[in-house]
C-alpha cells in the first residue's frame, strides 16, 4: 500500500479473500480520513444550524459552511464567492439551470445542443424543457475514436442554438471534450455554455474564467467529498436573473402577508437547512485535492491509464469503447468480453477483490450509438496503483479462462 492509499481506510480490506481494489470512482470515489474526520468533528463539535444563531456553535458552523464557498471559488477561478451555489449534487445543479434559467431564454422554433455521449443528467431536464417550450434538442455525433465531434457541432450550433450542454469528461469512454472552444462557439451564435463537471473536477484543474462558461455544475462525492452536496456555478449576472426553485426558510428576505423577498444570490437559492456536514466535508476535500496538486493528480492517473489500457487491448476478445490513446483518456475504461454480459464480468471481478462497474451507466443514449446494451467500466483515481492494474489484468484473464472452461 503506497502512502496516499493510508489516507483512505477504506481500502485496507480484504474482499472475497482478495486484497481489494477500488475501480469504481466514477461512480463515487473514497474519501481520505481528512474528510471523514472534517464531517464527524462538526457532529461531535459543532453541530448547529447555519447562519441563523449567535450562540458559538451556530458561529463556528456558519463560518466553516461559508468557508467552503471560498474554497470552491478559488477551486475553479470564480470570479466571486456569490457565484457558487450549494446543490445536492450535477444532478440538481443542471436541473436548477434547466428549469429557471432555459424557461427564460428558450422559446418555441429554438434549439438546445448536447452529445450523444452525455449523462442521463445532462439530457432527461433539457428533454423536459424542450416538451415545454418548442424547442428541438439536437445531438452532436462522435468520432470513429470515441470522441466529440466538432465538424459536426459547428453544423448543429447555429444561431437557432440558445443552449449548448455538454459533459467536460465523459462518465463511459474518459474522453475530454474542447469546452473552451464549444464555448467561443457557443457564444459567437448567441447561445449559453453549460457544463457538466461531475468527472472532470475530481480530476483536473478546471478554470471557469479561462473556459469562459456560463454554468458549470459537480458533484463533491466523486471528488473525495460526502455525498448529498453538489456546486452550482454561475455568472453572477444570470444568476441574478434565476427565480429560486424554492421557497421557505432561509432564502427569505421578508415575509409579509401578502408577498414576499428574497435574499441576494446565492442564498436565495439554498431554502431550508443545507446539507452542513456535507459542506463541511466537501471543503475538507478540496484542501485534500490542494494539498495533492492538480498536476500531480493528472500525472498519476496518465501513468496508471498508460500502463493498464495496452494491456487490456491485448487480451484476446476485449473491446474497448473510446479512444485507444492513453493520451487522450482520464482514468475511465470501459470495455466488453466477447460472449460474456457485463454483469457476469462484474461480479466474476469482485470475486477477485475487484470493485467495477456494469451496465449503461446512465447514457442509454450512448449504448444504443454504439450499438451495445451494456459496458464494464474501470475507472481510476490518483490513489489506485500499478499493483491494482496488474489485479484488473490477473481478474480478467481468470474471468476468461472460468467462462471458457468452468474453472480458474
Amino acid at each position: 500500500m503506497n502512502e496516499i492509499c493510508r489516507d483512505f481506510p477504506i481500502l485496507n480490506q480484504i474482499v472475497n479473500d482478495e486484497r481489494l481494489v477500488y475501480l469504481d470512482n466514477a461512480a463515487t470515489s473514497q474519501k481520505p480520513k481528512e474528510v471523514i474526520d472534517a464531517v464527524s468533528n462538526y457532529f461531535l463539535r459543532d453541530n448547529a444550524n447555519v447562519h441563523r444563531g449567535v450562540h458559538t456553535l451556530a458561529e463556528r458552523a456558519t463560518e466553516q459552511f461559508e468557508q467552503t464557498r471560498f474554497k470552491v471559488k478559488n477551486l475553479i477561478n470564480a470570479k466571486s464567492e456569490r457565484e457558487i451555489v450549494y446543490t445536492k449534487g450535477t444532478t440538481e445543479g443542471l436541473n436548477w439551470v434547466a428549469v429557471s434559467f432555459g424557461t427564460q431564454v428558450v422559446k418555441s422554433g429554438d434549439e438546445i445542443v448536447v452529445s450523444y455521449m452525455e449523462h442521463h443528467s445532462n439530457i432527461v431536464p433539457w428533454q423536459i424543457l424542450c416538451e415545454k417550450t418548442g424547442a428541438k434538442l439536437k445531438y452532436v455525433k462522435l468520432t470513429k475514436n470515441g470522441e466529440l465531434d466538432f465538424e459536426d457541432a459547428k453544423e448543429k450550433i447555429t444561431a437557432k442554438t440558445k443552449i449548448v450542454s455538454i459533459a467536460q469528461a465523459s462518465n463511459v469512454m474518459g474522453v475530454v471534450n474542447p469546452i473552451k472552444e464549444l464555448a467561443k462557439l457557443a457564444h459567437e451564435n448567441g447561445a449559453y455554455m453549460v457544463v457538466d463537471g461531475a468527472q472532470s473536477l475530481p480530476h483536473m484543474k478546471v478554470d471557469v474564467q479561462d473556459l469562459d462558461v456560463d454554468f458549470l455544475a459537480f458533484s463533491g462525492h466523486k471528488m473525495l467529498g460526502p455525498t448529498g452536496i453538489g456546486i452550482l456555478f454561475g455568472k453572477m449576472e444570470l444568476l441574478e436573473r434565476m427565480s429560486p426553485l424554492e421557497y421557505g426558510g432561509e432564502m427569505i428576505d421578508f415575509v409579509e402577508l401578502d408577498h414576499s423577498t428574497f435574499k441576494e444570490v446565492p442564498w436565495k437559492f439554498e431554502g431550508g437547512t443545507q446539507n452542513i456536514a456535507g459542506v463541511i466535508g466537501l471543503g475538507a476535500a478540496i484542501d485534500y485535492l490542494q494539498d495533492v496538486g492538480y498536476e500531480e493528480i493528472e500525472k498519476k492517473e496518465h501513468e496508471l491509464v498508460e500502463y493498464v489500457l495496452p494491456k487490456l487491448l491485448q487480451i484476446d476478445g476485449l473491446t474497448v469503447y473510446g479512444p485507444k490513446e492513453p493520451d487522450k483518456h482520464t482514468g475511465v475504461i470501459s470495455f466488453n468480453l466477447d460472449g460474456i454480459h457485463p454483469h457476469d464480468v462484474a461480479t466474476a471481478l469482485d470475486m477477485e477483490g475487484v470493485a467495477v462497474r456494469a451496465g449503461h451507466h446512465c447514457a442509454q443514449p450512448l449504448m444504443k450509438y454504439l450499438k451495445i446494451p451494456a459496458t464494464v467500466r474501470a475507472s481510476f483515481y490518483f490513489y489506485n496503483t500499478k499493483a491494482d492494474a496488474d489485479q484488473l489484468i490477473k481478474a480478467i484473464l481468470a474471468t476468461k479462462e472460468f467462462f471458457k472452461h468452468g474453472t480458474i
